[in-house]
């Protein structure tokens, strides 16, 4: 199973919860409303499994990763030493193009994707162009000098004040920097990681 590539608004409908990187008053009022003409009367209560699946779906559609991608980072974290679900949460915040979007280098994840895949980012001054690169403690992330004067790019860096950075960010205009590794205390994510662990545990 892919990335999900449908309406954005009717999986976040779906899911009860804003997953996805903006907001807008009409996704707000629909948020209780399941995708359909006028909805379903109802939710179905979710087997442990069902919800389990839910969770890992949450996740996926959050971060835009492929399912054979993400099935393959719950292994690697299952079978490294610590917390899996503090591993898991650290893996996936220390992606290139979360982090990218973090930064306020772009307006989402998508178009953070987009920049990272077209190469207009560096780490540590060298052009990288895989979304799912893992940024290391003390990695310098930057805009390249062309893409900062495009619109929206401006725009995102205008509005992204360092006041609103996640703690283990840090930013000085067009370039950002991870100052530490992530934990889950530092974000509030819309899923349960312990479910996914599980999931792919079965």
């Amino acid at each position: 199973m892919g990335r999900y590539t449908g309406p954005k608004h009717r999986l976040a409908r779906r899911e009860g919860i804003n997953i996805l990187d903006k907001t807008s008053a009409s996704l707000m009022r629909r948020l209780n409303v399941p995708p359909g003409v006028h909805g379903k009367k109802g939710k179905r209560r979710l087997s442990e499994f069902g919800q389990q699946l839910r969770e890992k779906q949450k996740a996926k559609t959050m971060y835009g990763v492929y399912e054979k991608q993400f099935k393959r980072l719950v292994e690697t974290v299952s079978a490294q030493k610590g917390d899996s679900e503090e591993l898991l949460i650290s893996h996936l915040e220390r992606r290139l193009d979360n982090i990218v979007y973090r930064l306020g280098l772009a307006t989402s994840r998508m178009m953070a994707r987009q920049l990272v895949t077209h190469g207009h980012i560096a780490v540590n001054s060298k052009k990288m162009s895989i979304p799912s690169y893992q940024v290391q403690e003390g990695d310098v992330v930057a805009v390249s000098d062309k893409m900062q004067k495009n619109p929206d790019i401006a725009k995102s860096l205008e509005e992204k004040k360092d006041k609103d950075l996640l703690p283990f960010l840090e930013k000085k205009g067009p370039v950002g920097k991870l100052k530490r590794m992530p934990v889950p205390a530092d974000i509030q994510v819309p899923f349960n990681t312990r479910q996914i662990i599980e999931y792919y545990s079965r």
